[in-house]
């Protein structure tokens, strides 16, 4: 990240924001400090996966700076579900710059699953891609200029974050190809 571990984490810590940084999800409603509904939405061709569900914030450490939550939901017919657990932490690594570390759990069930394992990869890549750099714009833009200091909270607010890429379909088919193909030719070199 392009600023300090302080700077990255006061932005990491904005779930709304965050949440905003993944391509076609967002906050509907913030219940608590550790409670929100949300939506996801994925359009992969003529295909569309909505799901509308619940978030809940497990950990916020900001001694480790360490953010753990899971999401849980259904789409709107109730036939397919999904559901993610996801832990991040941000890393000092130099001088006015971090590194933010994260592991992910997710599945899916129902129709949605009929995607089969490889496409589900290959979205969830493309998606965590797509939400790198939009964070990393995120991060951009709330960082004080000149370094990675941390922020002035005596100053006005942060300046507004560019708007998040949405998921690029185009690049999430051709990494479904890819990984189809890699598949393809792993399987006979076996």
């Amino acid at each position: 990240m392009p600023a300090s571990p302080e700077v990255t984490w006061a932005a990491l810590t904005d779930i709304e924001a965050v949440a905003a940084c993944v391509p076609g999800a967002k906050i509907t409603e913030r219940i608590d400090d550790t409670h929100y509904k949300g939506t996801a939405t994925i359009k992969i061709g003529p295909a569309t996966l909505a799901f509308r569900g619940d978030i809940e914030v497990l950990q916020l450490d900001g001694a480790k700076r360490t953010l753990q939550l899971v999401a849980k939901g259904t789409d709107a017919s109730g036939s397919s579900a999904a559901s993610l657990d996801l832990t991040a932490r941000i890393e000092a690594a130099g001088e006015g710059s971090s590194v933010l570390v994260g592991t992910s759990e997710s599945t899916v069930s129902g129709k949605a699953a009929v995607f089969g394992g490889r496409m589900m990869e290959g979205a969830a890549e493309q998606i965590m891609k797509q939400f790198a750099a939009n964070f990393t714009a995120r991060v951009e833009a709330i960082r004080p200029a000149g370094s990675g200091a941390a922020p002035d909270t005596a100053s006005t607010s942060a300046p507004p974050a560019p708007a998040p890429q949405a998921l690029n379909g185009l690049a999430f088919l051709w990494a479904v190809l890819k990984d189809w193909l890699r598949g393809l030719f792993t399987k006979k070199a076996a």
